[in-house]
């Protein structure tokens, strides 16, 4: 890799490791398709070398969290222990499988999400952390554990608007959740694709270095922010991410 590119990759991962903090997500949704456009990374490499990237990035930013009391043991285990296997299955997967239309689908349900977010405010129903049902927990583990290992991210962009969303928990404790869901699925898929010999470790260096400190940052200012300023972020930027992937996705089929 070139200077230009290299310093390219680093305003990358400096931008997707801000996100990341801010909206408790790994990154690789949004650094594969930047990494394609920007740096004109080769498609596979550009797919797998931000998921080791994202294991530092996520650890950073749940520093920022950790005394604050907003993680969900039940739901962080659970979804770990779930969402684990399931990844592996995706990331074997992945070769058979035709990529660029789960890539479509992934970006509508993002989309989605964002734009519900405008419709009803999931701060004023959360429900107690004692009885979010486990079954529900089971669904998007499971769900999002076997796209994440598909598309080779660690399914943040999904974990924390369907834990808001769907387990109706408050938006900073479901982006602390899913902050540590991520980096514990980060580890069985950047194994699994690193035995594929899909990623380009030089470029998973380079984005760890400019995420590492920006993501610890980002979460930071998710912390300074009212809750429901913070939805109305959250939905703005994923509508904004699914549009912009949606866009990628069918003009690269």
């Amino acid at each position: 890799m070139n200077g230009t590119g290299a310093v390219e990759v680093l305003i990358i991962g400096s931008i997707v490791g801000f996100l990341s903090g801010l909206l408790g997500k790994g990154g690789s949704a949004i650094a594969t398709p930047s990494l394609q456009i920007f740096a004109h990374v080769a498609p596979f490499a550009a797919l797998a070398s931000p998921l080791p990237a994202s294991l530092p990035t996520t650890i950073a930013a749940t520093f920022a969290f950790r005394n604050h009391d907003l993680l969900n043991r039940r739901v962080v285990l659970s979804s770990i222990a779930l969402g684990i296997p399931a990844t592996v299955i995706g990331s074997y997967f992945s070769d058979w499988l035709r990529g660029s239309a789960l890539m479509v689908l992934t970006a509508v349900f993002v989309l989605s999400l964002g734009i519900s977010f405008f419709i009803t405010s999931p701060s004023e129903a959360a429900l107690p952390d004692e009885i979010i049902p486990f079954w529900k927990i089971t669904l998007i583990a499971a769900g999002v554990g076997l796209l994440s290992g598909l598309l080779a991210n660690s399914g943040g962009i999904l974990f924390g608007p369907l834990f808001i969303r769907f387990l109706r928990m408050p938006v900073k404790k479901a982006i602390a959740c899913s902050l540590v869901v991520s980096a514990g699925l980060a580890i069985p898929g950047t194994i699994t694709h690193a035995y594929l010999a899909h990623i380009d470790w030089t470029i998973a260096l380079l984005l760890c270095i400019g995420s590492v400190p920006f993501s610890y940052l980002g979460a930071r200012v998710s912390l300074m922010m009212k809750g429901l300023h913070l939805e109305k972020l959250f939905g703005t930027l994923l509508v904004i991410f699914g549009a912009f992937d949606l866009v990628y996705s069918l003009l690269n089929d």
